[in-house]
């Protein structure tokens, strides 16, 4: 389960330092911290031990994490606090942000309604679409066909054409 946060720097050119912390908030209870990014990955010791996974960008701007083998217990509001240290000459000012994801964990996904139309939809439509193209296929044979006898018929119409006398096939020569 990717746990999506991103945060935009407006200019690519400026460098700043980024520490990103990730918090893990039971239903009812309070913040735990879970990971931190200060320049290197760190898990804190917690129930996500072992199942948290950095899956963000090397610019820092996507700063999401991946919860892998999700458990019922895995419910509840996780926090993204995003610092930022920008380096100018001049001074060096501070940007934070921070975003909340609530997540509900349920025991298994209940049919989607749109899904299940779609499928049945997308069954009535090949089985349209099979007798569509029989059809068109018989169809256009029936054609040729009729195309070739009407051709085949002309061929013989014309070989079948008897000769008026066939014991004096030659034309006789006026001198």
């Amino acid at each position: 389960m990717k746990l999506l946060c991103i945060s935009c720097m407006k200019r690519e050119e400026v460098t700043a330092s980024t520490v990103v912390e990730w918090f893990y908030r039971p239903e009812g209870g309070k913040d735990e911290p879970i990971y931190e990014y200060r320049k290197t990955n760190h898990e804190f010791p917690s129930r996500f031990s072992g199942r948290l996974q950095w899956n963000g960008s090397k610019d820092m701007q996507d700063v999401s994490i991946s919860v892998l083998n999700v458990t019922l217990n895995d419910s509840g509001i996780y926090t993204c606090n995003i610092t930022r240290e920008f380096d100018f000459e001049i001074h060096r000012p501070l940007f934070t942000s921070s975003r909340e994801i609530h997540l509900t964990v349920v025991e298994e996904a209940g049919e989607d309604f749109t899904s299940v139309i779609s499928e049945i939809m997308m069954y009535i439509l090949l089985v349209f679409l099979t007798l569509w193209l029989l059809i068109e296929m018989v169809y256009c044979y029936r054609k040729v066909s009729k195309a070739e006898e009407a051709a085949q018929e002309n061929a013989t119409d014309y070989l079948a054409i008897p000769s008026e006398n066939k014991e004096n096939c030659a034309v006789p020569v006026e001198e």
